[in-house]
């Protein structure tokens, strides 16, 4: 009797999510199918899931103060610099700025994302080098530190990180460091993880700390030094980054910019900050916080924020104009490819207009379902001509795109789902081949220790790799 209660609670509560996916929440229609699948073929446990990963229901009410905020902060920038780039007669001040007018227009409209000019860009595609560069930063910080990440871990490096910032603190400077609950949790770290750096008078913010939402995470990896150095990409803080984790060797990607595109860095993490803990670092941007950088170089940089507080999905619409510009080669880099259809359309669309399109995925899963997902959305495309590859030197982490070596966008979004939809995501974008040449170069170096994935080996995949594939895909829609 008891049984036949539990079960008629269960099938009221998967009735009730149901009602509420299909009513009451702005859901894609393949995502609400999924999980009405999910529901009611696991009926014991499908509640649970929707629980844990599911909800959407309180995405608008939960972000809409960080939504005003960051439009009023950036209004009056974005006006006056729509209103210059609208003029037919506007010229950008590199040729390759011009050649993507479309895609900078396109970003400042839906996402605010300013062009700066006077950027210097270097590229990072190992961790000790990045690391390097990142601890020379704080070493040299003469006003604050602001570090925003997914996940620092508690172990070697990352307590390395938290005793350099400490050292800071006992001299000064001021030190803000913004984690997200989850993914710092899941790698040791916690407030009780940090105590050298608040005992030394270093701030900390925790992202979301209601760990048990998997959705609505931080996953941004953002560090600015007095205003003028600023750090971002796809590495995280913790061992695996510098390859002495389980997956071994770590292939990512970073930049370090001096220029104009640290405030803009700076910006994200104010008002990130400001979200998690109701408080702004300084009085204006005329404050230390954003000094004039001059001219440190020649790039134009956007740094492109994405979100579930934004109305579209910015990055991946920048990365799809940045594919339907494309005229000679679209390389791409990410640990999971689990793209839509509008993704998914424009790379083959490419390949068959006879553009080289080619995408780099890891050998080895750190998330299996991901994993066979990203397998059976690259089968989809080489029947159109799209090359893909798996990286077999260690785990690929890296997550960008470059076009025609000319522009692209290094950062944290992953070619995902939940990148797309329901993690907070920042990228660089760029417009330069000096720098895209450098980026084709890197994946180009990556090709030696990589196998190709043709169209006849993936035919020829075992039975079993199939149902994989299949199980995981059919589950790929969710959030």
């Amino acid at each position: 009797m008891a049984l036949e209660i539990i079960l008629a609670i269960i099938l009221v509560l998967n009735v009730i999510f149901a009602v509420t996916i299909v009513f009451f929440e702005r859901r894609n229609p393949t995502a609400a199918l999924a999980w009405l699948v999910v529901l009611f073929s696991l009926p014991s446990i499908g509640f649970v899931l929707y629980l844990l990963f599911g909800q959407n229901y309180t995405r608008q009410k939960m972000f809409v103060v960080k939504r005003e905020e960051d439009r009023r902060f950036l209004q009056e920038v974005f006006l006056e610099q729509y209103r210059e780039f609208a003029d037919p007669h506007y010229r950008f001040s590199t040729p390759e700025a011009e050649e993507f007018r479309e895609t900078i227009f396109l970003l400042l409209q839906n996402n605010r994302a300013f062009l700066t000019g006077g950027n210097r860009v270097d590229l990072y595609t190992r961790g000790k080098d990045k690391f390097d560069a990142l601890f020379a930063a704080i070493r040299g910080a003469r006003h604050h530190i602001h570090l925003e990440y997914f996940v620092i871990n508690n172990d070697e490096l990352g307590r390395a990180v938290v005793h350099a910032l400490a050292e800071k603190a006992r001299e000064g400077v001021e030190v803000r460091l913004l984690f997200d609950a989850m993914g710092t949790r899941a790698g040791g770290g916690s407030r009780k993880a940090f105590s050298e750096l608040t005992d030394a008078g270093g701030e900390i913010g925790v992202f979301f700390p209601s760990v048990y939402r998997v959705n609505y995470r931080n996953h941004r990896k953002i560090a600015v030094i007095d205003g003028t150095v600023g750090f971002i990409g796809g590495f995280n803080i913790g061992d695996d980054y510098l390859g002495k984790g389980p997956l071994g060797p770590w292939r990512d990607t970073a930049f370090r910019i001096t220029g104009r595109a640290v405030q803009l860095l700076q910006l994200r993490f104010f008002l990130d900050w400001h979200y998690v803990t109701g408080e702004y670092p300084g009085p204006g941007p005329r404050s230390q916080y954003f000094p004039d950088p001059g001219d440190r170089g020649t790039t134009p940089v956007q740094v492109v924020s994405g979100g579930p507080d934004t109305r579209w999905n910015p990055i991946k619409e920048g990365y799809i104009k940045l594919i339907n510009s494309a005229r000679e080669s679209v390389y791409i880099q990410t640990p999971y490819f689990v793209p839509d259809d509008s993704v998914t359309d424009a790379l083959r669309i490419a390949a068959l207009s006879g553009v080289d399109v080619r995408v780099m995925i890891p050998c080895k899963p750190d998330h299996p379902f991901v994993y066979w997902a990203s397998l059976s959305f690259i089968g989809d495309l080489l029947d159109a001509g799209v090359r893909a590859y798996t990286y077999d030197d260690g785990f690929l982490h890296a997550k960008t795109i470059v076009v025609d070596g000319k522009a692209g966008s290094v950062g944290s979004a992953n070619w995902d789902v939940r990148s797309f939809r329901l993690n907070f995501e920042a990228n660089a974008f760029f417009y330069d081949a000096a720098v895209g040449a450098e980026l084709a170069r890197a994946f180009e170096e990556d090709l030696v220790v990589s196998t190709e994935i043709t169209l006849e080996s993936y035919r020829a995949r075992p039975r079993r790799v199939r149902m994989k594939e299949s199980v995981s895909r059919l589950f790929s829609p969710l959030g």
